[in-house]
């Protein structure tokens, strides 16, 4: 199939062919003819593929034939909510791109900024509106956003939404829009809390699903390390400056881990950025900026926040912290080995990780390869305390929402105790321990 034979209008396949589109992916070789047909949909694929011009070509193409050269008070006929801002300014962009010739307008409004410029152009008027929830439902509550004549409600990164307690606002924006709109959910994982969603909000949806969750890219060449907690710092700082690479996405659990990462790179001199959602608007997208510009060597960021990043060529991705979801893996080491370029993927495991890094193989059902001779193995002594951490940590009640819980926050105080006499081997590991943390 080419994008010819889609039927779609003169002025989106003249914008599709600037931008070197000729044969749809997969995703939207599926999805856009049950979109042009009027039918809800949920669609399923990882990073990379497509998903956006999935759903942004058939809206496009619909509003183009229902507006027109109108010059009638716009109105928004179609809103797409998602979760970060950057995604917000990506899809933004994207629609920019793929509707340039066409007489439609779109405004991208998302919170951390002011709002003076967002509300101007909103009562000017708008055709599509791309919206992070809580900037959305402010702005509504304040009589700037009417969604009375929306044609399309599309949710995209569904489950990173349900992830970071969006659905309550999610519910509440469905319930200002018409019963009669068209719904398009997206999602890189399928949950079944997303399919669950999607029998509530949707009306008897068709189900796209390609390049299941469970699967990796050929294209990425994975490898994994098994070092302690306490070295993780060092063997990236090692991996980085021996093998000399660049343009490097290091994934963290949290933000804070996040910046003590980039601390530590900093001081040995490597060109280092942290990207989350403790940092403002502006500074997130510098940062974004100077890394696709090769400005900085390595990017260190949440999950939440990669969402935003779109980088054809990234060679190398790190999970410095593994995932205790393992279609979050994939849709990490997604990140590279796009369009037929090769990636790859390392990831550190520690010994209380173990359990995740057990289910990410299970999931993927391929042979990673263990580096073994690095030059922070394992050591009995850490091992043995490693092991120990884990089994307590198992008595704890899992998160399976797909976030990590901040068990610097999260873990509780440990008893006070009479001090008891150390043996000179305790006093001598716990020295040891000490000088290892500053390290850093």
């Amino acid at each position: 199939m080419t994008f010819e034979e889609l039927s779609l209008n003169k002025s989106l396949q003249r914008a599709l062919i600037d931008q070197g589109y000729t044969t749809p992916t997969p995703i939207q070789e599926k999805a856009i003819p049950i979109i042009l047909k009027g039918e809800d949909l949920v669609g399923c694929a990882q990073t990379g593929t497509g998903k956006t011009a999935a759903f942004a070509i058939p809206i496009l193409n619909h509003l183009h034939h229902m507006v027109g050269s109108s010059k009638k008070a716009k109105k928004v006929r179609a809103l797409i909510v998602t979760p970060t801002r950057e995604l917000a300014i990506q899809i933004g962009e994207n629609f920019e791109q793929y509707g340039k010739y066409t007489n439609l307008t779109q405004l991208t409004i998302f919170g951390g900024v002011s709002q003076v410029t967002q509300v101007d152009q909103l009562k000017k008027g708008v055709d599509i509106l791309i919206a992070t929830p809580g900037r959305l439902l402010d702005l509504n509550k304040q009589g700037f956003i009417d969604l009375d004549d929306l044609h399309f409600l599309v949710l995209d990164e569904a489950d990173q939404m349900l992830d970071m307690g969006f659905i309550n606002d999610v519910k509440k924006i469905v319930k200002l829009t018409p019963d009669n709109r068209q719904t398009l959910l997206f999602s890189a994982t399928m949950p079944m809390a997303i399919r669950e969603l999607a029998d509530t909000l949707l009306k008897s949806p068709k189900y796209v699903t390609v390049s299941p969750v469970s699967s990796t890219a050929e294209t990425v060449k994975q490898k994994i390390y098994f070092v302690s907690k306490l070295n993780k710092r060092k063997l990236l700082y090692h991996l980085i400056s021996e093998e000399n690479l660049s343009g490097v996405l290091v994934f963290s659990r949290t933000k804070h881990g996040a910046d003590n990462v980039v601390k530590a790179l900093k001081k040995h001199g490597v060109k280092a950025e942290a990207i989350h959602g403790d940092k403002s608007q502006s500074a997130r997208q510098r940062v974004l900026e100077s890394f696709k510009a090769k400005e900085t060597t390595v990017l260190v960021a949440t999950d939440i926040a990669a969402r935003g990043i779109d980088i054809d060529q990234l060679p190398y991705v790190i999970n410095f912290d593994l995932p205790n979801v393992p279609e979050t893996y994939v849709h990490r080491i997604g990140r590279t080995g796009r369009a037929g370029h090769e990636g790859i993927a390392l990831s550190f495991c520690s010994a209380d990780e173990k359990p995740y890094w057990k289910d990410i193989l299970k999931l993927t059902n391929v042979h990673v390869k263990t580096v073994d001779n690095h030059p922070f193995p394992y050591t009995d002594e850490e091992l043995k305390e490693e092991a120990h951490s884990s089994a307590n940590a198992k008595k704890k009640p899992a998160n399976r929402s797909g976030s990590r819980p901040n068990t610097a926050a999260t873990e509780p105080k440990a008893e006070k105790k009479p001090a008891a006499k150390s043996s000179p081997k305790s006093r001598k590991s716990a020295s040891s321990k000490e000088n290892k943390k500053r390290w850093y």
